[in-house]
């Protein structure tokens, strides 16, 4: 396989997985050139990973407490700074090892993809001159490229700040603070905005300087943004461009297909909306620019010739280097992310030989589209996990809910003033006893409990990833927010497994029956389709026939999408793709949506 990957080594990069999976994953991975992507909600688990990496090597650590001005930003910023210094001296000290087995400069070519890169390092091994050799090998090492130090602000977790009882002003906020900690580090690297567009957020980029070209037309802080659609990335896109900055990637997830909060379309598929990149990727990228310079302009920055480099990317599901195949060469995607399963990859991830093993046992019944976020947002989540244990012991004992120990969740001012979490024990108690209170049938009644109770606190737990294995909190009772692919994974696997598995070089594959990706996204949609109804038929959505008429018409739209790909895979490939496509159309065709009976 030979594909173009505008200086970056590798044709995947590793996503955001919860908050403590990822946090250090770039001191991992980045010099071998892969890329990966660190969560900035919790702040708290970040100074704690800050001290923990300047005890690992040796460098001066002073606190920063919450009561120090602007504490947030400057932990956010410290952490960036020292992650990226670490860095940069492991990719110098990989630079200068020698090419013999197992040296750190052999895994860095070892692992690369089929490319112009790798063929040169193939080309140096074979060569018998010895001064044509070693000039291959200094050009070899001027090429080397670190993998990017990413960083991911979901939107939607932008907490105002209050003090004394009264809120701050907006860049006070918990994404605003994030956003300003990176833009004041010393990474050349993207920030990942997710979970749809945050006007106020957008709207204080502008700030900083490193998001605008130089004067050679190069960005330092680059955007990119996980959408859903073409549409979402033409809204935010333009709402950017008007402001002079410039998406330098649009990262496709699949709405159910994925790990973590999963944020269901109206049953657009992955593939038409690859199609439709992959059709309209130049007139988005020239309407944009357009946009775009006029408003450089207006900022006193000169304009740009060409347009920056914009990438398409897209992650959720992928299993098989068949897969990475078909949408690196089909679809044209310019990259792909791999998240799950690297959580049974322990040199990659933080994660608990306990929970590890509970991924390795895990059933499909066991990972589930849970209710558990406070944000009201679907979310993955494996049913054996210490948080989801003590969710359950916590209501057994009568006292359900969590104390809230971080709070990035908040949201609800129902019974107070100042915001509370959903899964915060004053929360939940408040809401149960007006339940308590209500004249609901009984049936109503448990679907209302569960709604409430089934909120668990995966602002603190999912820190739980790295606080337990690294000892900073014994009883620490991880989430574990896994995608449903995690099943076809079963055996402990390594960095360099992995990356031989997603270039096809070997399988790691457990499970010989698992479904294309694009079919097991299908399945979820139309499990979700069923669920929405009965619902709504429950009078607990509040749906209508329409809805549910056009989700059905994007499905089936897909199913045609699908057929017509199906040439692209081999014959045995091709017609296990069309048996599931016949049958999931049929199930689709037969689902009917009956309104929920009105009292008379």
């Amino acid at each position: 396989m030979n594909y173009k990957n505008k200086e970056k080594p590798h044709t995947f990069h590793i996503p955001v997985m919860g908050t403590g999976f990822s946090i250090d994953t770039p001191l991992k991975v980045a010099k071998y050139g892969i890329s990966s992507v660190l969560s900035l909600v919790d702040d708290m688990l970040i100074e704690q990973m800050r001290e923990h990496h300047s005890r690992e090597n040796n460098l001066p650590f002073e606190p920063i407490s919450d009561r120090d001005d602007d504490y947030r930003a400057t932990r956010t910023t410290k952490y960036l700074n020292m992650l990226n210094d670490l860095i940069l001296k492991q990719s110098n000290s990989l630079k200068t090892s020698p090419f013999e087995a197992n040296s750190e400069i052999t895994k860095y070519f070892e692992m690369l993809p089929d490319s112009e890169l790798k063929s040169k390092y193939l080309k140096m091994l074979s060569e018998k001159d010895e001064l044509i050799k070693t000039k291959l090998q200094s050009d070899l090492r001027e090429s080397i490229v670190v993998g990017s130090i990413d960083v991911n602000i979901m939107t939607k977790l932008d907490r105002d700040i209050y003090k004394n009882g009264e809120k701050l002003p907006s860049e006070h906020s918990d994404a605003s603070s994030a956003l300003r900690g990176f833009a004041n580090s010393s990474l050349n690297s993207s920030i990942i905005f997710s979970a749809g567009m945050n006007r106020r957020l957008y709207s204080y980029i502008p700030q900083f300087k490193d998001f605008f070209p130089n004067s050679l037309g190069e960005i330092k802080k680059k955007i990119i943004l996980k959408v859903s659609d073409f549409r979402s990335a033409i809204i935010q896109g333009k709402f950017l461009a008007l402001k002079g900055l410039w998406v330098s990637e649009f990262r496709i997830e699949s709405g159910l297909n994925c790990g973590g909060h999963a944020f269901a379309s109206q049953g657009a598929l992955m593939g038409p909306i690859l199609e439709e990149f992959r059709v309209k990727k130049n007139e988005l990228v020239n309407n944009l620019f357009e946009i775009y310079n006029k408003n450089l302009l207006k900022k006193g920055i000169d304009a740009l010739t060409q347009p920056p480099d914009t990438r398409v990317t897209v992650q959720g599901g992928i299993g098989t280097a068949v897969e990475q195949k078909l949408l690196l060469e089909y679809y044209k995607v310019d990259g792909t992310g791999w998240g799950t399963p690297f959580l049974l990859a322990p040199d990659v991830v933080n994660i608990d030989t306990g929970h590890m093993q509970k991924l390795i046992d895990a059933t499909s019944s066991e990972v589930f589209l849970s209710n558990s976020s406070p944000l009201g947002v679907p979310f993955w989540n494996l049913r054996t996990s210490g948080s989801e244990q003590l969710r359950r012991d916590r209501i057994a004992a009568g006292k359900p809910g969590s104390s809230c120990p971080k709070g990035f969740l908040v949201s609800n001012t129902e019974f107070t003033k100042v915001p509370i979490c959903h899964a915060s024990r004053v929360f939940q108690k408040k809401k149960l006893k007006e339940l308590s209170n209500a004249s609901y049938p009984a049936n109503k009644t448990n679907q209302l409990t569960a709604n409430v109770t089934d909120k668990s606190c995966i602002c603190h737990d999912l820190a739980g990833a790295a606080t337990l294995p690294l000892g900073m909190d014994p009883k620490a009772t991880p989430s574990i927010c896994c995608g449903p692919n995690i099943v076809n994974f079963t055996k402990i696997t390594s960095l360099e497994e992995m990356i031989n598995h997603i270039y096809g070089r070997i399988s790691i594959l457990q499970n010989d029956n698992r479904p294309h990706m694009f079919i097991k996204e299908l399945n979820l949609y139309v499990d979700y389709l069923k669920d929405e109804m009965k619902k709504t038929s429950d009078g607990l959505l509040d749906k209508t026939t329409k809805y549910f008429t056009e989700f059905k018409e994007n499905l089936q739209n897909g199913i045609d999408h699908y057929y017509e790909i199906a040439e692209q895979f081999n014959q045995t490939q091709q017609e296990n793709f069309k048996n599931d496509l016949d049958r999931l159309l049929k199930e689709i065709e037969m689902l009917t949506f009956q309104p929920m009976q009105q009292p008379t």
